[in-house]
């Protein structure tokens, strides 16, 4: 497999993983969390409790960390060739660590005090109020990280196609140099013996200096 096609491979990979991180963000955000809010506190403590454990599975592993692992391999194969697209994927490399870290230092140890609470609370209101506001507010701020890292992943692939896109040959017509044109100067330039009468015979021109 050469160079420029494995390129392509993880800067696709990893604009995938990231674009569905973001996606799966954005619809908490937008869509999710909205939704519980309008519930009651031990439904949504309840029900916030079996999404966390619903969502630690494979497919979202393999989202979560492949992000990492293919915009780093897309880095990599960047670094000698194919400049323009190393910004964007460094960009990109840096928004989504800092979505890994949002989640890692926030998230998930607010996930992890509901699970502790257990299934009957005695006050869930209380349980609810130190969980809901803090990760409903970075989780929106991970969604917007998250999809700058995917949009910058979808424009080094822009970058990328174009370095790599084959160039043109010219035409025969446009690589044959123009034939030169003869050159035409005026009968003045010519000597006098060289000009004819019109009868196949020559005649001198007149002088400048003979009055006429």
């Amino acid at each position: 497999m050469n160079t420029k096609l494995l390129q392509t491979i993880t800067l696709l990979g990893a604009g995938v993983t990231a674009g569905l991180m973001a996606g799966l963000f954005a619809a908490f955000a937008y869509a999710v969390m909205p939704g519980l809010g309008r519930t009651d506190d031990q439904t949504f403590i309840s029900a916030m409790q079996k999404i966390n454990v619903a969502i630690l599975n494979g497919w979202f592993m393999i989202c979560f960390l492949g992000g990492l692992v293919l915009t780093v391999a897309a880095l990599l194969l960047h670094l000698r060739s194919a400049r323009g697209a190393l910004p964007w994927i460094i960009a990109a490399l840096v928004f989504y660590v800092a979505m890994l870290v949002i989640t890692a230092a926030v998230n998930v140890p607010l996930n992890d005090e509901l699970a502790r609470a257990g299934d009957v609370i005695a006050n869930p209101d209380v349980v609810r109020e130190q969980f809901e506001s803090r990760w409903v507010t970075w989780n929106i701020v991970r969604a917007v990280v998250s999809t700058a890292a995917f949009a910058a992943l979808a424009y080094a692939l822009v970058v990328h196609g174009r370095e790599t896109a084959p160039q043109a040959e010219p035409t025969a017509a446009a690589a044959a140099p123009a034939a030169a044109a003869p050159e035409v100067r005026p009968t003045w330039m010519y000597p006098a013996e060289q000009i004819g009468n019109g009868n196949g015979g020559n005649r001198s021109l007149p002088s400048v200096t003979d009055g006429r």
